[in-house]
């Protein structure tokens, strides 16, 4: 039987990220710059989308948003597991599949489990998605990684393997909700109107001599990423990064993040079956630490994508917003 991690000592471990790397933001300090975690994006005429990189992220159009709240960086671990010992809250990747869902599937094969990066093996050749993802029963957000794995020194990272519907519960339980695209990518933003990323029109860095402002895959995709930016093929702790111009960190890579709008057909994949393309997907937006120009370059505020339909995987998170 899976081990579970104990709750305590996540909730008794909250203190500075412990990434070694780069010198991150400590929660004490965070919690000194912005009103209870969250950060104010004014009311105002955003302009969303762009001259697109990718099919699905244009034409730019305009939106009028009231103000409202978003967390200054992304829920983690040690903000989920206090989610979690408050209402005793077990996330999709803990529960069993629904066999409905999943004609043709012999039900035991249907177990607790989520998509775990776990990149390509030296000397193999890519072949697709397929090589460097795997479903690991028993991965979920206190095992990251699968079985044998733990938050344990993690606290201060994202949560990941929580599904749309996971991120949802948290959100309401703390408040408040998932933003909408439109919010979300305002927030990015900063302030900047019309540019490439959540700081403005430079690369990301991390290479060359130039400071690193996202932690992104910095090399081909997905062979080699050479971690320029301190954190080699995986998660950073929130805040390592600076802020963009409304204090909020990690707009760029790290994890992608839930939004409450839903996908669009054009992000859904040519291999997903009939019944999965009936089932409701969301928007997702950031991009991760599995971004890459070769490959993904979407660690845009344009750009988008679409999380899975049943769960979540290792890079993918969430904030939250509270409106009026």
């Amino acid at each position: 039987m899976m081990r579970v991690l104990p709750l305590a000592p996540v909730l008794a471990a909250l203190a500075a990220c412990t990434g070694g790397e780069r010198a991150c933001v400590p929660p004490d300090r965070l919690a000194a710059t912005a009103k209870n975690g969250m950060r104010w994006v004014p009311p105002g005429r955003y302009l969303i989308g762009a001259r697109p990189e990718r099919p699905e992220e244009g034409p730019p159009r305009p939106v009028s948003l009231p103000g409202f709240w978003i967390g200054q960086t992304e829920v983690t671990n040690a903000e989920f597991a206090r989610f979690v010992a408050a209402t005793g809250y077990r996330t999709l990747a803990e529960r069993r599949p629904d066999p409905a869902l999943y004609p043709g599937v012999d039900p035991a094969r249907l177990v607790p489990s989520s998509l775990v990066f776990v990149g390509v093996p030296p000397g193999e050749a890519p072949r697709g998605p397929g090589s460097w993802w795997r479903v690991v029963p028993g991965a979920d957000w206190r095992h990251p990684e699968g079985p044998g794995s733990s938050i344990a020194g993690r606290e201060q990272a994202p949560v990941v393997h929580v599904g749309h519907a996971d991120a949802l519960a948290y959100a309401r339980w703390a408040g408040g909700d998932l933003p909408s695209e439109a919010e979300w990518e305002a927030a990015a933003r900063g302030g900047l109107t019309a540019r490439s990323y959540s700081w403005g029109d430079s690369p990301p860095g991390g290479e060359g001599g130039l400071t690193p402002r996202a932690n992104v895959w910095q090399g081909a995709f997905p062979v080699e990423d050479k971690g320029g930016d301190g954190y080699k093929a995986r998660v950073a702790p929130v805040a390592c990064f600076a802020a963009n111009g409304y204090g909020l960190y990690d707009m760029a890579g790290n994890v992608w993040e839930w939004t409450a709008s839903p996908a669009i057909g054009a992000l859904w994949s040519a291999d997903d079956p009939p019944e999965t393309r009936a089932r409701a997907r969301h928007l997702i937006k950031g991009g991760s630490f599995l971004c890459a120009d070769n490959y993904c370059y979407r660690y845009r505020p344009a750009a988008r994508s679409s999380g899975p339909v049943d769960g979540g995987a290792s890079h993918i998170g969430f904030r939250i917003v509270r409106r009026g």
